[in-house]
């Protein structure tokens, strides 16, 4: 560090992912706001020559703003992890781990939170065994309502909320658009709700839950950075103990899926304010219309404040 107080840090953002131009709106945030808290700041987009360009400024902090398969599946805060870059960011393993839902579904779900039911299958199993006699097991088993979506992936691209079982071949193929492996789970009637928590040196805790209410009844990605596009209540209009429990449940996953200093966890409050368990971001969206700073807001705090003291409780 330069002095105590002033960190030079490289915010790295856009990369090759569908999700790109968001994670540039995200970096620039970032960046902008780490600036104004008086620190030394510059922005990368990762290319081939990432890792020269760090060992050669070697900066204090790498505050990732990468948004979809090349920032959030593990492989790239792995290898910083190994370069000796201190990073804001969940380790390599627990940032694999929440990527991939299925997997941080099935360690939610054991550790005795509500997730809901659910099918996972690759696209070979789909079109080897026939997709239409798959599907047909599908909706045997999950009968209903049914959201489809990648395995991988965020800002809900590819993403379908099948209500009629004749669009669910559509369903499908939007999916594998995104990821070989799609889950198929059980729609669960609520209000959609996310949680960020943060954790600034005394452990993580839950901000201010933030409540999505689409415009058009799907909270897709246009209206996820379009503004008008969704109303938001921060603080969400839930009872006190259903926020509550909707907090313990979100740094609950937090710690048990090891997520560092900032995350998101989303979930649905079903109609007698139970939360289920929807995924959890290790990069979330910090652009102006994103959710974690619209949570912030709502504490109190102010963005160059929080995000200055996330980074130097990564460093510690």
């Amino acid at each position: 560090m330069t002095t105590h107080d002033v960190l030079d840090i490289t915010v790295l953002a856009g990369g090759i992912s569908h999700e790109r131009d968001v994670s540039l709106r995200s970096g620039r945030r970032v960046a902008d706001a780490l600036a104004s808290a008086g620190h030394t700041v510059r922005v990368i987009d990762p290319d081939a020559h990432l890792l020269d360009k760090l060992a050669d400024h070697h900066p204090d902090l790498i505050w990732p703003a990468l948004h979809g398969k090349t920032g959030e599946d593990g492989a790239l805060l792995g290898l910083l992890d190994a370069a000796g870059h201190p990073t804001v960011a969940a380790g390599g393993e627990s940032a694999a781990l929440a990527w991939f839902k299925p997997i941080a579904s099935t360690l939610v779900r054991r550790a005795g939170r509500d997730v809901p039911q659910s099918i996972t299958l690759t696209r070979e199993t789909f079109r080897d065994l026939g997709a239409a006699r798959v599907l047909d097991v599908v909706r045997s088993a999950l009968d209903g309502i049914v959201v489809v979506k990648p395995s991988e992936g965020g800002s809900a691209q590819g993403v379908s909320i099948v209500r009629d079982p004749g669009q669910l071949p559509r369903a499908m193929v939007d999916a594998y658009t995104y990821s070989d492996l799609v889950v198929i789970e059980r729609y669960i009637e609520g209000t959609e709700v996310t949680v960020a928590v943060i954790d600034v040196g005394d452990g993580p805790e839950a901000l201010p839950i933030v409540e999505i209410e689409p415009v058009n009844g799907t909270f897709t990605f246009d209206a996820r950075y379009n503004a008008g596009e969704t109303r938001f209540f921060t603080p969400a209009r839930l009872s006190e103990e259903t926020a509550r429990k909707t907090a313990d449940a979100a740094v609950a996953t937090h710690r048990l899926l090891s997520l560092g200093h900032l995350s998101r966890v989303d979930f649905i409050v079903d109609q007698a304010g139970e939360p289920w368990f929807l995924e959890a971001n290790v990069l979330p969206g910090l652009t102006e219309t994103s959710l974690v700073p619209q949570a912030i807001a709502a504490s109190g705090r102010s963005l160059a404040d929080t995000y200055s003291q996330i980074a130097r409780a990564a460093l510690g």
